[in-house]
């Protein structure tokens, strides 16, 4: 093999080391992200299911306020109609 080849291999011998060290590093690096972003999500889905809960028990809650406080205007209304009647 003539120097010139002997020179271009180890080159490129070197450059794909580094590219394997570099590969290697952003490998390990995306590992970790994944698990921030895994844990993250988790987080988020445990704060959506509690606001979710906290919302149906306040529809709970006001569901029936509401229709008392129609029914209470309504009779109101008709007795405020009957005192002005009698």
């Amino acid at each position: 093999m003539s120097s010139a080849a002997e020179i271009l291999v180890i080159i490129v011998s070197v450059v794909l080391a580094i590219f394997l060290i570099v590969a290697i590093i952003l490998t390990i690096y995306l590992i970790r992200l994944s698990a921030e972003i895994r844990r993250i999500a988790k987080s988020a889905q445990n704060t959506a299911n509690i606001i979710e809960n906290a919302v149906s028990s306040a529809t709970k809650l006001l569901s029936p306020l509401v229709v008392a406080e129609t029914i209470s205007r309504y009779v109101s209304k008709h007795m405020n109609r009957n005192k002005r009647k009698g």
